[in-house]
């Protein structure tokens, strides 16, 4: 089956008597993912619609203060309620990710469900199990293409402050407070947030200025003791070991943003945080320009992303992946 462009009359018609809905989003979810699925959630709601938000995985505790996201569903905590949800719902909103083994488990259930699936996303290479797809890989994030399905609704009255708020959260963080992954379009949908009270300011704070001790303590750790620099090739990387991950207790979110440090030092243009996790070694890539880590993390580590952003992953010891990903890099850098 192969997706349909974003059909607005259609929408319009599916939208227009209340239903059942639900809200997914992906594994690990990022602001862009909780910004964009709690912002249509309340878009939806305003059309009298029963909502639900579900995501596979927890989310970290840096966006409890989004109002509303106590009410999500975890499935990880309750699988049985979660795929009744998705069994029973009239619509699905899949936000965030364009293939099903993005969200694990609840991927079967949506795709045995009957009813109408909507995508809508800015990844590269969208696989086709969507009626509707709104895919645009030049977007700076979901949340912007969100703005712009509600706007191509002509549903703009509908846009109060907390969606705006829910919407820019995903502009924030998935363009690192507009350093990176912008377009003239990302500011003019800022602006338009914006303009509906949106407080960036306060959003920056409890999302940037939120660092726990701890997660202090483990940064200063990975700085001093695991970061090791490849000037020949450009690249920095930070590991984490098993024991690491004891020794500092480290739970959801505490490595949040470690990877972007790395590219702080002058002259790195690639960055790799790396870390052995009980059975699997998972790689998260950060480039400058016109250097692919979505390249690489897709060739060499069965990943993906944006061609400056990318994660990966290898069933195999830690230090062979590390001797990998040093032995790949070459391959990516021009001097």
């Amino acid at each position: 089956m192969q997706p349909q462009m974003i059909d607005y009359t259609a929408i319009k018609k599916i939208l227009e008597y209340p239903k059942d809905i639900v809200v997914v989003s992906h594994r690990n979810p990022d602001g862009d993912a909780i910004g964009s699925s709690m912002g249509i959630r309340r878009f939806l709601e305003k059309f009298g619609h029963n909502v639900k938000v579900i995501y596979p995985s927890d989310y970290p505790e840096t966006f409890s203060f989004i109002r509303g996201i106590e009410q999500c569903e975890i499935y990880d905590s309750d699988p049985e309620l979660c795929e009744k949800a998705v069994s029973q719902a009239e619509v699905i909103f899949c936000l965030d990710f364009n293939a099903l083994d993005r969200i694990d488990k609840l991927g079967v259930a949506i795709e045995n469900n009957m009813g109408i699936k909507i995508m809508i996303d800015h990844h590269l290479d969208p696989e086709p199990f969507s009626d509707y797809a709104l895919s645009d890989t030049t977007a700076s994030s979901t949340c912007e293409l969100v703005y712009e399905f509600i706007q191509n609704l002509s549903e703009d009255k509908k846009l109060d402050r907390e969606i705006s708020e829910s919407l820019f959260v995903g502009l924030i963080t998935d363009t690192g407070s507009f350093k990176y992954a912008t377009t003239p379009r990302t500011y003019e949908v800022a602006s338009k947030l914006k303009a509906k009270g949106v407080d960036d300011y306060q959003l920056n704070d409890y999302i940037f200025n939120c660092m726990s001790h701890k997660q202090m303590t483990l940064l200063g750790h990975c700085l001093a003791n695991r970061l090791e620099i490849l000037p020949q090739h450009d690249t920095g990387i930070i590991h984490l070991t098993k024991e690491d991950y004891e020794n500092f207790s480290i739970g959801r979110g505490d490595t949040e943003g470690i990877v972007n440090q790395i590219l702080m030092i002058k002259g790195i243009r690639v960055a790799a945080f790396i870390t052995e996790q009980p059975t699997i070694v998972k790689l998260s890539l950060r480039s400058k320009g016109d250097i692919s880590v979505q390249d690489l993390a897709r060739k060499y580590f069965k990943g993906g992303g944006h061609k400056n952003a990318a994660g990966g992953a290898a069933y195999a010891k830690l230090e062979t992946v590390l001797d990998k990903f040093k032995s790949v890099i070459p391959e990516y850098i021009t001097k």
